[in-house]
């Protein structure tokens, strides 16, 4: 059957089976990637897209980032490689910013699925590489062709036979060829995975192509979203949020109109771009905004081009929310991940009481290294290595209950667990704990930010590349509720760090990376008692803390 005139009952199985068939493919990606950041993480995506380039179902496994600019990415594959054109064994693969996820360490790579000779869908998938060359991850370099390896949109594999001298291009500009490279297979398994199942998928229901089923899927979603929207209030509203930055404080500036079918935000007020690199190609703000008020309105609309295309996100060229070339843009998520913040500032007008507090919101990434003219010269340099380790702040209270403690709100990927750093590294993670007091007071806490403490097991210098936000502007509390504690990064013997840049860690000193909390919610003479006693008792809040910011209540 060509999937017209399916009932509900088929339409929910094939809907669901799609779902199993893109988590496959995601956990394929996380089982067979060489790098953490992949299989510890989960900084992914996979999905599965029609013929017009739509995506019709995305993996639970994965972040917005990745999600939601590879929804957009297919499109521009469309434009270089046409349906008519492709083969089957063909793959393709770019890390153009602004055609893909908005920075060079991420690959996009898209595959078209055959069945009995005929091109019936395209998958695609993203993962972020420990390496692309150039400056390495750092927000230092100035434009994009410090930042490393621009890959345009190219084949990877033409009818099955892999582009030997793209890999050999790849495999001589990185710190980590074995990484890089098992990545990149990586990423074909996965597609190659999610194309088998979908085939055997549509010989059991008997589909001939997925046209009508995907039409059929996005417009129950378009829909969906229409009869939710329908139901907001009607009206503009306007916030802003006041970041750290590198050269100066950033203003995020944020616009939301609410319309009958449409929720627009524009981000016209926003500051200009950086000179360093820390500016956000437009796919990326697309990305978190859209996240950010889907999360917020239809949490439970699956989430593909019909929920996506009913908000329309816009923003001035030559702000740092849509960075033009050839702008550095390496740390885009130091803006990205705080947009869906400055959205809720909006919101919040809109609808009192129903978003949290701010968080710490972007990730506290740790970029380690090692080696040659890094941490010093020769045998003084230590072990050469780059490890990228992610961890997160605490997340702002919510309107019912406290924020989620190192939580990576709005990004989604998980910790690194120290072992898996311990395990290829020299290094040595003393301390990992929950930041006393960190968290905003408030009727409902904020959550609390992390502590670790890191050495080399050798004694030997290491740096790290610093791209912090919230230390010199916390997250704020809602409606009564303290702002969050500030992040600080230090050494063991006594010297603040710099929260941007590269900072090198002495022989035998330690570092010390404080995360920032999130803010809270409501007056903290609101708050219950017994639920301060009990944050004393568990160490999360110290009892001077206590009975300086709840009073009677602390006591």
């Amino acid at each position: 059957m060509s999937g017209q005139g399916l009932s509900e009952i088929e339409l929910q199985i094939m809907w669901n089976r799609l779902l199993s068939v893109v988590e496959e493919q995601a956990q394929t990606l996380v089982r067979t990637a060489f790098s953490t950041s992949a299989r510890e993480a989960g900084d992914i995506s996979a999905g599965v897209f029609d013929l017009k380039g739509r995506m019709v179902a995305q993996a639970v496994t994965g972040t917005p980032g990745h999600v939601n600019t590879m929804a957009r990415s297919v499109g521009h594959f469309l434009d270089v490689f046409p349906i008519e054109t492709m083969k089957d064994g063909d793959v393709f693969v770019t890390n153009d910013p602004w055609k893909g996820t908005g920075h060079l360490y991420d690959l996009v790579i898209v595959t078209p699925t055959f069945k009995d000779g005929r091109i019936v869908a395209l998958f695609a998938s993203t993962t972020h590489l420990v390496d692309m060359g150039g400056v390495g991850q750092t927000p230092e370099g100035r434009q994009i062709y410090h930042e490393g390896l621009f890959i345009p949109l190219l084949r990877l594999a033409n009818a099955g036979d892999m582009n030997e001298d793209l890999l050999a291009m790849i495999r001589a500009n990185v710190r980590e060829p074995v990484q890089v490279i098992g990545d990149v297979y990586a990423l074909i398994a996965c597609n190659e995975i999610g194309s088998r199942r979908l085939v055997s998928m549509m010989r059991e229901f008997k589909l001939a192509d997925i046209e009508d089923l995907s039409e059929a899927i996005i417009d129950r979603s378009r829909r969906s979203m229409a009869e939710i929207i329908a139901k907001l209030p009607k009206g503009a509203w306007t916030a802003s949020m006041r970041i750290d930055g590198y050269e100066a404080p950033i203003d995020l500036v944020a616009t939301v109109r609410i319309g009958d079918e449409m929720i627009h935000v524009d981000f016209t007020g926003t500051s200009g771009m950086s000179s360093f690199a820390i500016n956000c190609p437009m796919c990326y703000t697309e990305a978190y905004t859209t996240f950010g008020v889907n999360c917020l309105i239809a949490p439970h609309v699956p989430n593909n081009a019909g929920t996506l295309d009913a908000v329309r996100v816009t923003a001035p060229e030559g702000t740092i929310v849509n960075a033009t070339h050839p702008a550095a843009v390496y740390a885009r998520s130091v803006m990205g991940h705080m947009l869906p913040d400055v959205v809720y500032g909006c919101l919040d007008q809109a609808m009192p009481n129903r978003v949290p507090a701010e968080g710490t919101s972007n990730l506290w990434t740790l970029n380690l290294i090692a080696g040659h003219g890094l941490t010093g010269i020769g045998s003084k340099a230590g072990s050469a290595f780059m490890v990228n380790s992610f961890h997160s702040g605490g997340a702002g209270a919510r309107p019912a209950q406290d924020g989620l403690s190192a939580t990576p709100f709005p990004s989604g990927v998980r910790n690194v667990p120290v072992e898996a750093t311990e395990a290829i590294t020299p290094l040595v993670i003393w301390r990992k704990e929950l930041r006393q007091d960190s968290g905003g007071p408030g009727r409902q806490r904020g959550g609390l930010g992390q502590v670790m403490e890191i050495a080399s097991r050798e004694a030997a210098p290491f740096g790290i590349f610093a791209r912090f936000e919230r230390v010199k502007h916390p997250a704020r509390g809602r409606h009564g509720g303290g702002n969050g504690q500030a992040g600080r990064l230090s050494l063991a013997s006594g010297k603040e760090l710099p929260a941007k840049g590269l900072s090198v860690v002495p022989p035998g000193d330690r570092l010390i990376v404080e995360m920032p909390g999130g803010g809270g919610m409501g007056a903290p003479a609101e708050r219950d008692p017994e639920a301060v006693a009990r944050d004393v008792r568990l160490g999360y809040l110290s009892a001077e803390a206590a009975k300086r910011d709840y009073g009677p209540a602390g006591d």
